[in-house]
């Protein structure tokens, strides 16, 4: 990392701009999906017509027992709550999640785009002494570190702002996963509690996550750590030492495995059976290479252990191989489409190329009604998707394939509007 540094001064040396300053909107904001302003405005107002503040302060006066028993003091709880209300605004965005979709091409333009790649750039030479600490001390590479920086916070431009503890107070009382929430609210005034930050201080985004890297508060529970020995475990401060170690500390205790890349885009034969791809299905590298899997360069794909084959968007697009680091990014965000911009932003700015597939982008994704009604016809078809809920994860996916095969389409278990209009 440190001689790759020496070299990126030199490439970004000419008049490159501080982190963030300048940047276009799509770059400055986090790749965290927001309410489009039409739904938030309609249903605020349905909001706060049904909820009034008496309603929320007798919920909090119901809780402050349950935190009590929990281990907070009256203290901390006193001031947590000093001058917080109902925000209506939050129920709005969270109510809007449901319906956000975006295609993995147009995620991944965003991603790892030209200016947020070159900001990357700028941000691992600013801080690479504390980047190579970090990568000494958890042995997690500086560039995977410094693409999560970058997508959850565009390099600390974008923390959030919201107060926490009303943002997550709001959520638990009436949001959809209310149990969930009750859970951060407590995690962040143990936080509180531990004097890590004051109350005012403890801002993040609409949904309770905090600082340059977006932990949520059980997460920062758990991992945070102390970098810079200043007694706090500070992730909210404009310093991001803290907060970038913590992230490395997260992924070292998720089972980060040195030297192993997170994946990497690779190129299958005309003849591969698409069966063969999906996490489920793991083979050495030469296994792979028997069946004519190759890197982008159209040479043997090197051994970095078992390895699956994704289709993301299935075979009209990109394939990647995925390795054992792919599951421990996971833990941090479940999403394959924010594992893969996170790998690939960490490639990008370590000097790799772009993804060179096409992508199928006459296509468009599914909104959530349309994947429920995907699931619905398939398992009415009697390809059971182990459940109606908008969320296309292996049981869905097992079922298009069962489908594809069925009506003589390839079975690579993507869930398009071919496939719905042919289960019309």
């Amino acid at each position: 990392m440190k001689g790759y540094v020496s070299l990126l001064a030199a490439a970004v040396a000419v008049a490159a701009p501080a982190v963030c300053a300048g940047e276009d909107s799509a770059v400055k904001r986090s790749l965290r999906p927001e309410a489009r302003p039409a739904v938030a405005m309609a249903v605020a107002t349905s909001t706060e017509v049904r909820v009034s503040n008496i309603g929320f302060a007798e919920w909090i006066t119901g809780f402050r027992a349950r935190a009590a028993y929990a281990g907070i003091s009256a203290e901390t709880l006193d001031r947590a709550f000093a001058s917080i209300t109902y925000d209506a605004d939050v129920i709005a965005r969270d109510s809007n999640q449901s319906e956000f979709t975006r295609t993995i091409w147009d995620y991944l333009d965003r991603a790892a785009s030209d200016e947020r790649v070159a900001h990357g750039q700028t941000a691992l030479m600013e801080n690479a002494a504390l980047l190579s600490r970090i990568e000494d001390t958890y042995h997690v590479p500086a560039e995977i570190v410094t693409a999560i920086w970058g997508m959850e916070s565009a390099y600390g431009g974008f923390r959030g702002t919201e107060n926490v503890i009303q943002a997550l107070a709001t959520l638990a009382y009436d949001g959809r996963r209310g149990a969930f929430f009750e859970g951060q609210l407590i995690a962040a005034l143990q936080i509180l509690e531990s004097g890590d930050v004051a109350p005012e201080k403890m801002t993040g985004s609409w949904a309770g996550a905090m600082g340059h890297t977006q932990f949520i508060p059980t997460s920062y529970l758990a991992h945070a750590v102390d970098f810079d020995g200043d007694g706090r475990r500070d992730i909210w401060s404009d310093d991001p030492t803290d907060a970038l170690a913590s992230t490395a500390a997260y992924l070292a205790e998720a089972g980060w495995v040195e030297g192993q890349p997170w994946g990497m885009e690779v190129i299958l034969p005309d003849e591969f059976d698409v069966a063969l791809t999906g996490r489920s299905v793991k083979k050495g590298a030469d296994d792979w290479n028997a069946l004519g899997v190759r890197d982008v360069h159209g040479a043997a794909v090197s051994d970095h252990g078992e390895a699956s084959i994704i289709l993301p968007a299935g075979a009209g697009g990109a394939a990647f191989m995925v390795f054992r680091n792919f599951k421990v990014l996971e833990r941090y965000n479940a999403a394959d489409a924010y594992v893969i911009g996170v790998g690939h932003l960490a490639d990008r700015i370590r000097g790799g190329p772009a993804i060179r597939s096409e992508w199928p982008r006459d296509l468009r994704a599914l909104v959530r009604d349309e994947r429920v009604e995907m699931q619905e016809r398939l398992t009415a078809a009697g390809y059971d998707t182990q459940g109606i809920d908008g969320r296309i994860g292996p049981n869905t996916i097992a079922a298009i394939r069962g489908f594809q095969r069925s009506v003589g389409m390839l079975p690579d278990g993507y869930a398009s509007t071919l496939v719905l209009d042919r289960l019309r």
